[in-house]
């Protein structure tokens, strides 16, 4: 394996690093209660995924 003959710079470091952009998640509506959640997540509010309840959450009264 090669090893570098001398320290790679800050700059040139970072020059490499700026391809990649932060974007944000994709969110979509929860068919059962139709809060927002992440794509291919449970909902956080009623637990449901793609339909079938994934996990149990108590219901609020």
């Amino acid at each position: 394996m090669a090893h570098p003959k001398r320290k790679t710079s800050k700059q040139r470091r970072d020059k490499r690093r700026t391809h990649y952009k932060a974007t944000e998640p994709t969110v979509a509506a929860c068919s059962n209660c139709g809060a927002t959640h992440e794509y291919h997540r449970v909902c956080p509010e009623c637990g449901y995924y793609k339909g079938q309840l994934a996990v149990d959450k108590e219901v609020k009264a």
